[in-house]
């Protein structure tokens, strides 16, 4: 009895919500749009944060010193330095790199066409010897050319930590702006969906006053519309994972072929893992927009 009674009032709920979509089909458009455009929002900024993640990952893997020797270095000073550096807590792999070894490797860089800048180097090769130190952590870095720096029979020392700074100060304002930016979509979406529901208890506010004198619940009356939202940011969840999906596919095509230092996170993420956040985002906003409009309706 109570099992159908339950069937019966879901059913009711379902059925009714629709019915108040269709009544109020501009307001019901523009408030699942407005999801829509919030979550999309959202998801960039969450793909621009996981590629960003991803890259300094990648980058950070790479990072490394490189600790050129003077040519006139004795024996002696290279096993000091190797010692320091191999002393040198985090310091993961050390290689030593020799002058013709550097020149090939230059030349490589060049390539076939820019050969020719290097031709006749070999008798009297500018750059200098190194050793390429390999880190645990990008912070290793300072502690490894603050140990080295000064030491005889040392030319200079090269690190990538003005790389690795200027991209996290760049996710941290990313972090900020879209953190920002996706609060004040929320506060839109849940006012539009708010004033959609609104506007529905309004124009039937009579009919819920005569349901709660004949006895209806607070819940019996709210759940329509609770449902009304969800479906609402259902429906916008899934349009901006279409459009998110879409878009981001032609920008991971284009950069797939220009981006040579950082692998981006694939399209196919976006329609199985960031489309059951966006539902889940949706359904939230949607019903939490219904349950504090209608609330003060309530007290018939």
């Amino acid at each position: 009895m109570h099992t159908d009674m339950r069937i019966s009032t879901v059913s009711f709920s379902i059925k009714d919500a629709f019915r108040n979509l269709n009544r109020n089909k501009t307001i019901s458009i523009a408030s699942a749009a407005t999801v829509a455009a919030t979550l999309f929002i959202f998801g960039i900024y969450l793909l621009a944060m996981m590629n960003i993640k991803q890259g300094i990952l990648e980058v950070q893997s790479k990072v490394e010193v490189k600790i050129y020797l003077q040519d006139n270095i004795t024996r002696i000073q290279k096993r000091n330095i190797e010692d320091k550096i191999n002393t040198t807590d985090g310091v993961v792999d050390v290689s030593y790199e020799t002058k013709s070894q550097a020149l090939d490797k230059f030349r490589n860089q060049l390539g076939q066409e820019n050969k020719s800048l290097v031709e006749g180097l070999e008798k009297d090769n500018p750059i200098p010897s190194a050793y390429i130190v390999k880190v645990s952590d990008p912070q290793v870095v300072s502690r490894v050319v603050k140990n080295v720096q000064g030491m005889p029979g040392i030319y200079s020392v090269q690190d990538a930590r003005e790389i690795v700074d200027k991209i996290i100060a760049i996710t941290r304002t990313i972090k900020w702006v879209g953190t920002i930016i996706f609060i004040i979509l929320i506060g839109v979406s849940l006012f539009l969906i708010g004033n959609t529901i609104k506007i529905t208890v309004y124009s039937r506010r009579k009919e819920i006053g005569i349901m709660k004198y004949i006895g209806a619940t607070d819940w019996f009356i709210r759940w329509p519309f609770i449902i009304e939202g969800i479906i609402i940011g259902i429906a916008g969840g899934i349009v901006s994972d279409i459009i998110l999906y879409y878009l981001y596919k032609i920008v991971y095509v284009k950069a797939a072929s220009t981006l040579v230092i950082m692998q981006l996170i694939s399209p196919t993420y976006v329609i199985t893992s960031i489309l059951g956040i966006f539902i889940l985002v949706g359904i939230i906003i949607g019903a939490a927009g219904s349950a504090l409009s209608i609330r003060k309706f309530l007290e018939v």
